[in-house]
């Protein structure tokens, strides 16, 4: 379950990829016991976005927590999406993090 804060999280960083040219094509989408917080679209290309939210940098940046596992959840999430929707161009996994209490995206990443 995801809690009030990672909403609004997940929230700002689809605003944020719009503002950037990013067409949104879903979000929060599920497969078995992965899930991908943002598929975005630009340029030809779909990025599988995780979002990271962090009140503070106390124990660590968001990033720190996007462990090889979870890379090898969004691999195959992104490859069932891909399958299921009949992707056959590029596609890159991507994280956006945020932190404090405004909100603030510190980190787009992508390739990852």
């Amino acid at each position: 379950m995801i809690s009030q804060s990672g909403k609004v999280a997940e929230q700002k960083a689809a605003e944020y990829l719009q503002e950037q040219g990013y067409k949104i094509v879903a979000t929060n989408w599920r497969i078995r016991v992965c899930e991908i917080d943002i598929v975005a679209q630009k340029d030809g290309c779909v990025y599988f976005v995780e979002v990271k939210y962090r009140k503070s940098q106390a124990w660590g940046s968001g990033l720190e927590y996007i462990t090889k596992s979870k890379i090898k959840q969004m691999n195959f999430a992104a490859e069932v999406w891909m399958g299921q929707n009949n992707w056959n161009s590029d596609c890159s996994l991507a994280a956006i993090e945020i932190e404090d209490e405004d909100y603030k995206i510190t980190s787009f990443l992508t390739d990852l």
